[in-house]
């Protein structure tokens, strides 16, 4: 990436985007915003990429956002609300519209904003010595970064306000509640994923990403309408004609 913040390598349908500022165990500058976004949008549109994986460089996921990168000499001045429109939103934004499966390997520190990108991702795991914390209070901030929307989501509400509380947990924590898949590399998931149906994945997750604020009727009418786009892939007429012959 052009500001040398993030590493991008793709191998056999997995895109690997590796946080690259490790001497600060990866918080996340504005030169870190333009190149994830660079790098998300890329692999999102590449035909080539069936998986995407977002990992930490040298035993760290991310320590969040990178404070020194905030001008505390203007500090008075400074709008937190903008600041996220600008990194953070547009960030999450771009990694939801990602129809392909993505994967965060947790592996190492991930705490704050650098969690709530996790948390964005369709998959989480963590190495066995991952250290996870939603810890914006005790800088007195409310979560950010989508944390507010997808937390509760993934571990359910009660757990997610204890979460928020800030106490760091162990990556056997973490998958007891809910918070990550699994724990070890993803590696292989990620193979078997390649061979899912892009386009068919994507409409399931938006399908169950929305239907949280959705009563019964209005989700079956999504699934009519996301069923109609999936009849029509390529890939369902592929997997009909791998059916038919199969049984002949």
């Amino acid at each position: 990436m052009k500001n040398g913040t993030v590493i991008v390598e793709c191998h056999e349908g997995i895109a690997t985007i590796t946080l690259n500022r490790p001497e600060v165990k990866n918080a996340i500058n504005l030169a870190m915003h333009k190149d994830l976004q660079e790098a998300f949008t890329t692999a999102g549109n590449d035909p080539a990429v069936k998986v995407i994986i977002l990992q930490g460089k040298d035993g760290a996921f991310s320590s969040g956002a990178d404070l020194k990168s905030i001008p505390i000499d203007d500090f008075a001045s400074f709008d937190h609300g903008d600041y996220l429109k600008d990194t953070y939103n547009t960030l999450i934004e771009i990694i939801e519209e990602i129809d392909k499966p993505i994967i965060a390997y947790l592996n190492g520190i991930s705490v704050g904003a650098g969690l709530s990108i996790a948390l964005a991702c369709d998959f989480r795991y963590a190495h066995s010595d991952a250290i996870l914390g939603v810890s914006f209070l005790k800088i007195a901030l409310v979560p950010d970064a989508g944390a507010s929307y997808y937390l509760p989501r993934i571990v359910g509400l009660q757990k997610a306000l204890e979460l928020c509380l800030g106490e760091p947990i162990t990556a056997e924590e973490a998958l007891c509640c809910g918070l990550i898949n699994s724990i070890g590399c993803p590696l292989e998931f990620a193979k078997k994923l390649t061979q899912v149906p892009v386009t068919t994945f994507g409409l399931m997750k938006k399908n169950m990403r929305n239907s949280f604020d959705k009563s019964l009727t209005e989700v079956l009418n999504m699934e009519i309408d996301t069923q109609r786009k999936a009849g029509k892939s390529p890939e369902h007429m592929q997997a009909i004609q791998a059916f038919v012959k199969k049984v002949k």
